[in-house]
């Protein structure tokens, strides 16, 4: 990449004023390139969301312990997989952030490789 097609990308991108907060990272998040990763991570949630409700509601229509013993660790794994679900997207938000940060540092670095080369 040349620098000016580097500016070009940061300025597109950047807006110095929501760069840390929690709605800017959602925005970069759910945009129209992410839309394949927004998809996996909702159906994934819903599978289980939905494993965890019906073995909520087995769980306390069975009188056997046993069932209830299996059914209690089958909520609980959703639960587990559906906070995993949730760190996942967290790490793609602030991979969209490092991106960023690393195209601003490529365009110090040009410009600071002119300065060098001028002098």
């Amino acid at each position: 990449m040349n620098e000016e097609q580097i500016k070009t990308i940061i300025e597109d991108l950047y807006d110095e004023s929501r760069e840390n907060t929690i709605w800017s990272m959602v925005g970069d998040f759910y945009n129209r390139r992410m839309l394949s990763m927004i998809i996996f991570l909702w159906a994934w949630a819903l599978i289980f969301v939905a494993g965890a409700v019906y073995s909520a509601v087995l769980f306390f229509r069975n009188v056997e312990t046993q069932s209830q013993i299996m059914y209690a660790v089958i909520f609980l794994t959703c639960c587990q997989f559906l906070g995993l679900m949730k760190i996942f997207a967290w790490q793609m938000i602030h991979r969209n952030g490092l991106k960023r940060e690393i195209k601003r540092l490529e365009l110090r670095i040009a410009q600071l490789n002119e300065a060098v080369k001028s002098r």
